[in-house]
């Protein structure tokens, strides 16, 4: 199957010539660093000053990485649409235990009335009370 889309972190990435066949979403050393960050090295998959050996299992002949074998390493749920060709890695779930312990909300922006933007991080410090309503 062909990808035309990976979501990864904050990264939307098109155009790539990954492939994906079952659970596994193959791609080229150089589309990895431009879908990722990652980097494949001799020490492992690095980013920035993280490294992670890697596992034989996350390669093939060709050379290319399992991105979806990666990311569940790595704690991060990995899903796809097979009919867009679209493949999504998540938040790991230690990140997202640190995030909820921290007790501090992640940040969005939204318009007020009048359309201005707002961020929550704008009001760190000071006490906010959020209101929200669904018609549903």
């Amino acid at each position: 199957m062909q990808v035309s889309t990976i979501l990864y972190g904050d990264r939307t990435t098109s155009g790539l010539a990954a492939s994906a066949d079952a659970d596994h979403l193959w791609l080229t050393p150089d589309e990895l660093a431009r879908a990722t960050g990652w980097t494949l090295e001799a020490e492992g998959l690095c980013r920035g000053d993280a490294c992670v050996r890697a596992d034989a299992a996350w390669r093939d002949a060709q050379g290319r990485v399992d991105l979806a074998a990666f990311a569940r390493h790595q704690g991060q749920p990995a899903i796809h649409d097979d009919v867009a060709g679209v493949w999504a890695c998540g938040e790991s779930v230690g990140a997202q235990r640190a995030q909820m312990m921290s007790l501090e909300a992640p940040d969005f922006t939204l318009p007020d009335l009048d359309g201005r933007l707002h961020s929550l991080s704008d009001y760190r410090g000071k006490k906010v009370f959020l209101f929200s309503w669904g018609s549903y």
